[in-house]
């Protein structure tokens, strides 16, 4: 090989190994201008993983949403802070959508109103977890837009009795695609039935609730909804005359995973049974219906002789007004012998002439 093919070659090496070592430095600079990109917008004392999507803001004294959220972030905490509020598109504070987003958790923040279009720009979002915080308000409109919304847990998060109210509001609706639901723990004393209107929803849990019974049209909307699974266990169910639809409906759907553990809590004689050992003659259906038919039917009875007594009173009012006439009459003449045969018996004169003195 000539002396000139072996300085070609030299040379070729030479510049392969300068373009090597200049593009490894440029693959360094990207990497570190990423990792410094990330440092500054991560929220301040959060935790953040870009290998993971994953922000945590752990029991920091928030009383909102942290701003300069990455738009990377796929998996969202905030946890144990003080967010009173959820305001109207809390999670655009810094004027990113967060398409990235799928699973938020926002769970024991005190959370007690959520704004209309909370969750705004969250376009992706499959997981929320608001439980263990204290909801009064939710706004009819807070979930619009969650079209990607699966899984909502609401475990100990409804507060007390307006638990049951925030139940029958219509921001549920919105939820069309919905597959699970957890309300387990939040003392509801009647059955979601607005539930039932959505017809892509797999799981309800609600159990450690106050529900004493589900009522018959209820029962009837679960029949057609074949596909949903609701858990009920415990609940404080009373197995009266009013359980048989419920009955039926655990009887002969595989609806209710729990069944087999679920027992009555009332009435006393009932108490602790399990409600799949139950039958009807343990419910005394047929004697409660026989005992109110009765008074019903001595009801009516007492109802026709009172209102024929009066029919024949009016009838017979000139008969029956000339009968006192008489009777007074009568009673009038029996006074006065009485009152004159006094006054014979009181003279002293006819005294003597009767006893022949």
């Amino acid at each position: 090989m000539s002396r000139r093919h072996q300085d070609f070659h030299g040379n070729l090496i030479t510049l392969l190994i300068s373009t090597e070592l200049n593009c490894f430095l440029i693959f360094k600079l990207i990497v570190l201008a990423i990792l410094l990109n990330v440092s500054v917008c991560c929220p301040f004392e959060c935790y953040c993983s870009v290998p993971s999507g994953l922000v945590q803001c752990q029991f920091l004294p928030l009383q909102e949403i942290p701003g300069e959220i990455p738009h990377w972030v796929q998996n969202l905490s905030v946890i144990g802070s003080n967010i009173t509020k959820l305001r109207s598109e809390a999670f655009r504070s810094n004027g990113t959508n967060l398409t990235n987003l799928t699973t938020l958790f926002l769970t024991n923040d005190n959370i007690q109103t959520i704004e209309a279009f909370a969750f705004s720009g969250l376009t992706n979002l499959s997981i929320l977890d608001l439980s263990y915080n204290f909801l009064n308000s939710i706004a009819e409109d807070a979930f619009v837009g969650q079209n990607q919304l699966s899984i909502l847990k609401m475990n100990q998060a409804l507060c007390g009795t307006a638990g049951t109210q925030l139940m029958d509001f219509q921001w549920i609706s919105n939820l069309r695609n919905l597959k699970l639901l957890e309300l387990t723990g939040n003392m509801l004393n009647t059955f979601p039935s607005i539930v039932v209107s959505l017809h892509n929803l797999r799981e309800l849990k609600l159990g450690n609730n106050s529900i004493p019974n589900i009522n018959a049209k209820t029962v009837s909307d679960l029949f057609t909804h074949r596909t949903l699974q609701v858990y009920l266990n415990p609940n404080p169910l009373v197995c009266d005359c009013k359980i048989k639809e419920f009955l039926f409906w655990v009887g002969n759907r595989s609806q209710v995973p729990d069944k087999k553990n679920l027992k009555c809590h009332s009435p006393s004689n009932l108490n602790g049974t399990f409600v799949t050992l139950l039958i009807s003659k343990n419910l005394k259906c047929n004697n409660e219906n026989l005992e109110t038919a009765s008074y019903v039917f001595f009801g009516i009875v007492l109802a026709l002789i009172g209102v024929i007594f009066l029919m024949v009173l009016y009838l017979n009012r000139k008969g029956i007004k000339r009968w006192l006439n008489n009777f007074r009459e009568a009673c009038r003449d029996q006074m006065e012998g009485y009152h004159y045969r006094y006054e014979q018996d009181s003279d002293p004169r006819r005294c003597n002439v009767s006893t022949g003195i």
